[in-house]
């Protein structure tokens, strides 16, 4: 126990406690969700954020001495995010053929997924800041911030925003999926990669190959079409 309690005290006082507390219950979250036998419920995001917010707090560790560890892990998101462009590089020739229907696609997949949360949170009478915040919550954090910081929104609210959306489609997806009825795996994933942006490929790429590549097509289109098109909207109206 002494010893025990000794690590704790180094590690909660170095960069590693973050990299380590990350990794054990990542880790730990995902072997439940392997065992769990990839059950939606048992998303391993979910849980490692869940676990970690409620270890910080109990611990009492502030944010910025966690993501000094952390942020190890935080700079392979990069890497990660371009890897998945390589199960689309693999099917380059089918997508080049279907590259006017899918673009057409992600812009009205994109356009309702904004569209429908502005207008939701404007008939609650949510503030105006939080619906520039909320505009861009279909696309991947970092760049949802850029485009939020633009509109006069919340940066760091618009990547909450963003996160809570990519968990919630990566969680209901299946079930809203099996009840509209069979779809291919590349609808299912392109649908899933507009909504849900990164978490939604990740969970498309565990499930299906080609659902992941044609998650990850969405996730790329809806970075760029939503940079260009958001803060010009929002100018006009």
């Amino acid at each position: 126990m002494t010893d025990f309690v000794q690590l704790w005290v180094y590690l909660s006082t170095t960069p590693l406690f973050g990299l380590t507390a990350t990794l054990v219950v990542y880790l730990l979250a995902q072997a439940i969700y392997g065992w769990m036998d990839q059950a939606p419920l048992a998303n391993p995001v979910l849980w490692t954020v869940i676990l970690l917010a409620v270890l910080l707090s109990v611990s009492g560790t502030p944010y910025p001495s966690y993501f000094s560890g952390a942020q190890f892990i935080h700079f392979l998101l990069g890497p990660a995010v371009v890897a998945l462009a390589w199960p689309l590089w693999q099917r380059r020739d089918e997508v080049r053929r279907r590259a006017g229907p899918l673009l057409l696609a992600a812009l009205a997949g994109g356009a309702s997924a904004s569209a429908s949360a502005v207008a939701i949170g404007w008939s609650l009478g949510l503030p105006d800041e939080l619906l520039r915040s909320l505009a861009p919550k279909s696309v991947t954090a970092p760049v949802a911030m850029g485009i939020a910081e633009q509109l006069g929104g919340i940066p760091a609210l618009a990547a909450v925003f963003a996160v809570l959306t990519g968990l919630v489609g990566a969680i209901s997806a299946k079930y809203l999926f099996d009840a509209v009825g069979a779809m291919p795996a590349q609808v299912r994933g392109f649908a899933l990669g507009t909504a849900s942006h990164g978490i939604g490929a990740a969970r498309a790429l565990q499930v299906n190959p080609d659902a992941g590549a044609y998650a990850g097509l969405a996730l790329g289109l809806q970075v760029v079409l939503s940079a260009l098109l958001i803060p010009l909207i929002a100018r006009i109206f």
